[in-house]
């Protein structure tokens, strides 16, 4: 039968190893508790791992959890302070695209009303212009007549002789001749004047062609012989003079155009002149 053999390490009551203090029992039992103790907490068999894994996935789940919701509200937080700003954005570029409409319908409006204005001055200052020049041209067109009449009276009249009807009839000549220089000069204060272009060259805006003659002595298109006469107020041509018109000599040369237009201009400078010496003559009689 064997023996056990005591272990070396293992102690005997009442004696100590070598190099250890000896303690009191008390002491023993304090140490053996705190390293039961920390037995008990450093041993990694006392914890399921598997409770350990789900308490973390537990927590990083909930901090998960808290973390969206946190960001959710964040979210919406931002998104309604982005539509408010979008709104008072859109509200502000309604209203300033409103504010340059106006502006540009205002100045628009302006301009138009300048325009309008400015059209309005010019044309009432030509009309005043233009009825200051037609104020009389009915009174005129109807008085013209008459003195085509005194006209002819006056060339038919001037044919007799040197017999005592003669003389009679150039009394009543004279008369006659001092009414139309006085109407002559009537007129001529309204701003008339005759148009008689005998010799001159034919202008189509104041004269009318009746007929032709063939004169291969005159210039191309020059005026013949005078029908009737004609009278402008002004600078507007209210009767042109009916005439006959010269054809088969040469062409008329410029400066004998302007010679023409010259004499033209000296006969109705001394045509001004010729009312007042009727005037003269009338009141002399």
């Amino acid at each position: 039968m064997k023996v056990p053999i005591e272990d070396a390490d293992e102690k005997k009551p009442g004696t100590t190893q070598p190099g250890e203090a000896e303690s009191s029992p008390k002491d023993a039992s304090a140490s053996t508790a705190s390293s039961a103790s920390a037995a008990t907490s450093s041993a990694p068999g006392d914890i399921d791992p598997d409770d350990d894994a789900a308490m973390r996935a537990a927590a990083m789940k909930a901090a998960d959890e808290v973390l969206e919701q946190e960001a959710v509200e964040d979210a919406k937080k931002f998104r309604s302070e982005r539509d408010e700003l979008q709104k008072k954005l859109s509200d502000m570029t309604e209203d300033i695209e409103k504010a340059k409409k106006e502006a540009a319908e205002s100045t628009d409006r302006l301009v138009r009303l300048q325009a309008d204005w400015d059209n309005y001055r010019r044309r009432t200052a030509q009309e005043r212009l233009d009825e200051r020049e037609r104020a009389a041209e009915k009174l005129v067109v109807s008085l013209l007549p008459v003195i085509d009449d005194m006209e002819r009276a006056l060339e038919h009249a001037s044919g007799f002789g040197q017999d005592t009807t003669a003389e009679q009839f150039k009394q009543f000549v004279d008369g006659v001749s001092a009414v139309h220089d006085k109407m002559v000069g009537v007129l001529s204060k309204e701003g008339v004047e005759p148009i008689d272009p005998a010799g001159e060259p034919f202008d189509p805006l104041e004269h009318q062609a009746v007929g032709r003659r063939e004169d291969k002595d005159a210039y191309d298109e020059t005026v013949d012989q005078v029908y009737q006469k004609g009278y402008r107020m002004g600078k507007k041509v209210i009767r042109t003079a009916m005439v006959t018109v010269t054809y088969g000599g040469p062409k008329r040369p410029a400066d004998a155009a302007a010679n023409a237009a010259d004499k033209d201009a000296e006969a109705k400078g001394s045509g001004d002149k010729d009312p007042g010496s009727g005037n003269g003559a009338a009141k002399e009689k």
